[in-house]
């Protein structure tokens, strides 16, 4: 029991180490790139420390990754009625497993066509529209606000190609994860209803999350229309808020699904110890 606690403070000091140190690079980044004496001398520092913040951000995402799947083999280890245990067993099956990848990586990509990441435009040449060369890549490391920079672009196709953007690669990893847990999580309540009988719970615990956070900007961009200049800009953004304002609703639907399959599963013990 005590290798289960410590493992699970370990890791959830890797956790928080790795959301640190995404918020600071961000903010270190920011102070350099809104710099009102940047000149054309100081691109080639910008450049280097735009390769460390990415760098800084993929270290981050692993140790956080690697935290998460130490702190959830802990929690399936110690197996009670705690909601962590009950969310993490919830899922250490082939099938929710299963479920869990397919959701998160689907969202992912459908994150990445609406979010601008992954930007398809058979209408338009690259090579002439945006002067890119086919293939490239670039970075570039000015200017714009706090968690728009810097921006990575590449050109794979003369229609095909890729935009990464600091606060949107964070909201895609995060929101695509709580994406794929919600669907894991609700296929075992899904599984457990639908033997008692009994959907209307489930149906109105899932439909927190089944709404699509990152259609709002979309759809206002279909109607305003992509030659808008500043304000698709402004839609773009807001977009990002709508995502991120999701969050916490992905993160509170599988505590409310995890209650109930701990109602349920406490309701049956009482059922048998009567029998």
């Amino acid at each position: 029991m005590e290798k289960q606690v410590t493992m699970q403070r370990s890791s959830s000091a890797m956790i928080i180490v790795g959301f640190v140190s995404i918020a600071i690079s961000f903010l270190i980044y920011s102070k350099y790139d809104y710099d009102a004496a940047i000149t054309p001398n100081a691109v080639p520092f910008l450049e280097r420390m735009a390769l460390g913040m990415y760098a800084v951000l993929l270290l981050s995402f692993g140790a956080i990754g690697y935290g998460l799947y130490r702190f959830f083999q802990a929690k399936i280890a110690q197996s009670n009625n705690s909601i962590s245990s009950i969310i993490a067993n919830s899922i250490n099956n082939k099938r929710s497993k299963q479920i869990f990848v397919a959701s998160a990586i689907g969202y992912g990509i459908f994150f990445s066509l609406t979010s601008g990441i992954l930007v398809y435009q058979p209408e338009v040449l690259f090579s002439e529209h945006y002067g890119l060369k086919i293939p490239s890549a670039y970075i570039t490391p000015c200017c714009g606000p706090p968690g728009y920079m810097p921006s990575i672009v590449a050109a794979f196709t003369e229609h095909l190609g890729l935009k990464i953007i600091p606060v949107n690669l964070v909201l895609q990893v995060t929101v695509s994860f709580l994406v794929g847990l919600n669907f894991a999580i609700a296929s075992k309540a899904f599984l457990i209803y639908k033997k008692e009988g009994g959907m209307g719970t489930f149906g109105a615990v899932t439909g927190l999350f089944i709404a699509c956070p990152a259609c709002a900007g979309t759809l206002l961009t279909g109607l305003v229309g992509s030659g808008a200049g500043v304000f698709t800009i402004a839609i773009t953004q807001l977009q990002t808020v709508f995502i991120a304002l999701s969050i916490p609703i992905l993160l509170v639907t599988p505590v409310i699904m995890a209650r109930k399959l701990r109602k349920f599963q406490l309701g049956n013990c009482a059922v048998d110890s009567k029998q």
